[in-house]
């Protein structure tokens, strides 16, 4: 070893990055792709992401774009017409909206970390609902809050939960985070839910997180209601949207966020110094997406039931129970108590890729995605029946 070498680590890293665990999607999203690199197939139901090709359409506004030389900075908050969509489309799901008060992200989780930063201080407490999208803990964890649960298991709805979610909020809490449509349930909460958390935060005096990233993916004869269209939650409420799940623009990394000015003023502190703005083309095939995109959504959303009916159906026929999802495109299994175990061995001998419930503040399920196709995933339930595991 030469006098410049060192036993010791080279770097000494922040405290805050000890406080949280690497992706657990992420992770198991990287292990397949490493057995599909070794040449094994893997049916990979734990993606998050759909399995449609972006709208041609929105593919070509972005080509454009680009063409007409739509690549430097925008404003920080973003493009004034994207804006303008953004907020007519809020205005349609019955919130005062204008575009001052919106600041469009790279990415839907890029608003819910400029949200979680803008909000909470080292100390203060967070109400999550269980089962939660994991990166909400991370998120509280980097900003140092500290964590209230709210377990919504067996039946994945808020309404029954709402008595343990007024004795989790006090005059002490923060801030609510509320998904619905939920990832990764699939629960639309009732708007006597709804009505339940604005009751509760006006009482407190708490903000709220609404995250409806997946609010145009809902099946039959549900609807989601926006939080903030409540009388009472405008006012303490960020709406946090993305174009990744209904317009099937994942990588494209486009999101937005929603409050009033006084919020959007603080948040777009740290918009501007973190990632200055959303990418300039990108910001353009948003514009398409959100005004000419409504027959291929809901085409998309068509497939997602029928393959939502399929895993029902399949998993009946074997006895097993899964409740009927009214948005997204998960679904919960239940598994053993052992979940991480029961999803190692799914990938190990199976080869079909599913998340662990424990991620998500759910022991005892398994996560599935059906954004896949209906082969893929009778594909998928053959290979668990065939190895035990259902």
């Amino acid at each position: 070893m030469s006098d410049a070498e060192s036993t010791t680590e080279p770097w000494e890293t922040s405290e805050r990055l000890g406080r949280v665990e690497p992706s657990a999607t992420l992770a198991i999203g990287n292990r397949a792709a490493a057995l599909e690199a070794d040449g094994v197939d893997v049916v990979d139901l734990s993606v998050g992401e759909p399995d449609f090709p972006t709208p041609a359409n929105v593919v070509e506004a972005g080509k454009d774009a680009l063409d007409a030389g739509h690549t430097g900075y925008t404003s920080s908050n973003g493009v004034p017409e994207l804006k303008r969509a953004i907020a007519e489309k809020l205005r349609g799901d019955g919130i005062g909206a204008s575009p001052e008060e919106v600041i469009v992200t790279p990415g839907g989780k890029q608003a819910l970390y400029e949200t979680v930063q803008t909000l909470v201080d080292p100390g203060d407490e967070v109400v999550l609902l269980d089962p939660a999208w994991v990166s909400y803990e991370a998120m509280v964890k980097l900003a140092g809050g500290e964590l209230t649960r709210v377990d919504t298991a067996p039946s994945f709805q808020l309404e029954p939960a709402l008595d343990d979610l007024r004795e989790a909020v006090t005059d002490d809490t923060e801030l609510v985070f509320v998904n619905t449509p939920s990832n990764p349930t699939g629960a639309v909460y009732t708007d006597a839910a709804l009505e339940g958390v604005r009751d509760i935060a006006v009482e407190h005096d708490v903000a709220v997180v609404a995250d409806e990233i997946y609010g145009q993916i809902t099946y039959g004869d549900v609807e989601q209601t926006s939080l903030a269209s409540l009388d009472g939650l405008a006012e303490r409420t960020v709406t946090i949207n993305g174009f990744s799940k209904a317009y099937s623009m994942t990588g494209w990394r486009l999101g937005d966020l929603h409050a009033d000015e006084a919020f959007v003023g603080e948040a777009g502190k740290l918009h501007s110094h973190s990632v200055s703005c959303a990418t300039n083309f990108v910001q353009r095939a948003g514009i398409e997406a959100l005004r000419e995109t409504d027959d291929t959504v809901q085409e998309m959303v068509d497939a997602f039931e029928t393959r939502r009916d399929l895993v029902v159906d399949t998993l009946a026929d074997a006895g097993v129970d899964v409740g009927v999802s009214d948005c997204a495109f998960y679904a919960m299994l239940p598994v053993d108590d052992d979940d991480q175990a029961w999803a190692e061995e799914a990938i190990a001998e199976a080869h079909v890729a599913t998340l662990p419930g424990n991620a998500f503040g759910a022991p005892g399920y398994a996560r599935i995605s059906y954004a896949a196709s209906e082969d893929r995933l009778r594909e998928a339930f053959d290979r668990l029946f065939d190895h035990g595991l259902l």
